[in-house]
């Protein structure tokens, strides 16, 4: 079982070698991490506080969602995406995630019978248009290689746009989001396909519409419910284990573009489990959500994990050497804990050296907790 408190548990296990992780490629590309931090401008700004926290980490990946409410803002209103769009312009290994909700209303818990006829109306071609001119705003912002999440959760009963009312519906409005989306000139898009972990209301393997229309095979993966450890997370029916199977028999890398501490508090267990995970089966990208109760950085109610999270990262970056990094003196951000030079090393193989940049430490202090 997960430790709700937080204490400190053994390190998990090197990846094992059946997983094909391995030493990595001379000259292959770090794998991309980030975290949500606001939905418009502040997100933005927030990063260069994120990692400054975390001594000057590449943070490569910026993550935002389109509002929900109507289908003007699904569409990207004006203005709304022009700070992220300048983010990404500023960095030719930078990467944009943008969460976009299938239906308006998505969250004002529609009825069934309703959701079920929307998805239909959308796999008729209804809702096309609204989808070209979210591809041209796109385009027409210099961004056309961003990784669009259309209809995340689907396997879930929060959204409008969720699956289970009709899936065979669902699958169909998914796939003509991407064509309309795919047609507009000078688009690169990628599709991410992305259930929350577990088998939630309807198996997620029921809602996926099919390797043309599918980049990336992301999930959601929340430290939840009460009491299940990160162990049976993996190994739960739908849950990590699966996804990066299904993945792999579909050919298509993973991604996580939700995740974080949830039901069971302050678990370093759940935090160190994650990022080993992670680093065993090399997603395309992962964003942390950071605020309370998931995050680490502008959530103070979770120090322990904080500690396991700032410890992997701190000070990562492209340049960093495969080898294990000596202890490094943290830049301090303002208002920020500075921690001391002193680190406990645990446990890392070869491919967790190198995506952590280099050791794997523990550091010995006790966080104080801090509000953005």
């Amino acid at each position: 079982m997960p430790s709700a408190s937080g204490e400190a548990a053994p390190a998990p296990s090197a990846p094992s070698a059946s997983a094909g992780a391995g030493e990595p490629a001379p000259g292959a590309e770090r794998p991309a991490f980030g975290a949500y931090l606001d939905y418009g401008p502040r997100g933005v700004t927030r990063m260069a506080g994120l990692s400054r926290w975390l001594g000057g980490a590449d943070l490569r990946v910026g993550h935002t969602y389109l509002p929900g409410d109507l289908w003007s803002n699904i569409e990207g209103a004006p203005g709304f995406l022009d700070a992220w769009a300048e983010w990404r312009r500023g960095g030719d290994d930078r990467l944009f995630v943008l969460n976009v909700p299938m239906l308006e209303r998505n969250e004002e818990r529609v009825p069934d019978a309703e959701v079920a006829a929307l998805l239909r109306r959308g796999a008729a071609g209804e809702f096309d248009h609204h989808f070209r001119a979210l591809a041209e705003r796109l385009v027409g912002l210099g961004i056309p290689d961003t990784v669009l999440v259309p209809g995340w959760e689907m396997n879930g009963i929060t959204y409008t746009h969720r699956c289970g009312p009709d899936p065979e519906a669902w699958k169909a409005y998914w796939n003509r989001i991407v064509a309309a989306m795919r047609a507009v000139p000078g688009q690169g898009f990628r599709f991410d396909f992305t259930p929350s972990r577990g088998r939630d209301a309807v198996p997620w393997t029921e809602c996926y519409p099919g390797d043309d229309t599918v980049d990336v095979i992301g999930m959601d993966a929340y430290d939840q419910p009460r009491g299940l450890s990160f162990e049976e997370q993996v190994r739960e029916p739908y849950g990590l284990r699966a996804h990066v199977d299904f993945a792999r028999a579909h050919g298509k890398p993973v991604s996580y573009p939700e995740w974080g501490l949830f039901r069971n508090g302050d678990n370093a267990t759940y935090m160190r489990g994650m990022l080993a995970w992670m680093d065993e089966h090399r997603p395309l990208y992962n964003t942390l959500t950071d605020y309370c109760p998931h995050g680490v950085w502008t959530c103070g109610d979770n120090p322990r994990a904080a500690a396991v999270y700032r410890s992997a990262l701190f000070g990562r970056t492209d340049g960093d050497p495969v080898s294990p990094a000596p202890s490094r003196t943290p830049v301090p951000a303002p208002a920020r804990p500075v921690p001391p030079r002193g680190c406990a090393p645990l446990w890392a193989g070869g491919w967790t050296a190198y995506w952590l940049g280099g050791g794997f430490c523990l550091r010995h202090d006790r966080w104080t907790r801090h509000r953005p």
